[in-house]
């Protein structure tokens, strides 16, 4: 039972998924402060007024502060796409290239297979 435990723990997922939550604490920090820098970059712009629609309530049904939430969402998808993602993903390809598209080694060694089995058996392929 205990190995089954152990097993379970020093599985490379589990402390991969475990990294993978520690950063992402982390960088959950960073890219706030960096939206609260493009909201006040825009409260500039706009005159001195961060976008807020808390107080938004056509018809008397409270939506601002849902669209509120909305924009800081988009923008913060924003940052974490053209960011992180997008640099990761042209990093990733320049230092570990993504191997040429061609038949997988093991499709390669059954068509090999046939072939030899063909020539031993006259070039003759069996019907189906």
């Amino acid at each position: 039972m205990l190995g089954g435990f152990k097993n379970f723990l020093l599985r490379g997922n589990l402390v991969d998924l475990a990294v993978a939550v520690i950063i992402g604490t982390a960088f959950t920090a960073v890219v706030t402060a960096f939206t609260g820098m493009l909201m006040s970059a825009i409260a500039k712009i706009t005159g001195g007024k961060q976008p807020n629609f808390d107080d938004f309530a056509p018809g008397d049904v409270l939506v601002g502060p849902f669209i509120t939430a909305a924009v800081a969402f988009l923008i913060l998808a924003a940052v974490v796409y053209f960011f992180v993602v997008t640099p990761y993903v042209k990093a990733k390809e320049r230092y570990f290239p993504s191997a040429p598209a061609g038949t997988p080694e093991d499709i390669q060694l059954l068509q090999e297979i046939r072939d030899l089995l063909a020539a031993q058996g006259g070039g003759q392929r069996p019907q189906a």
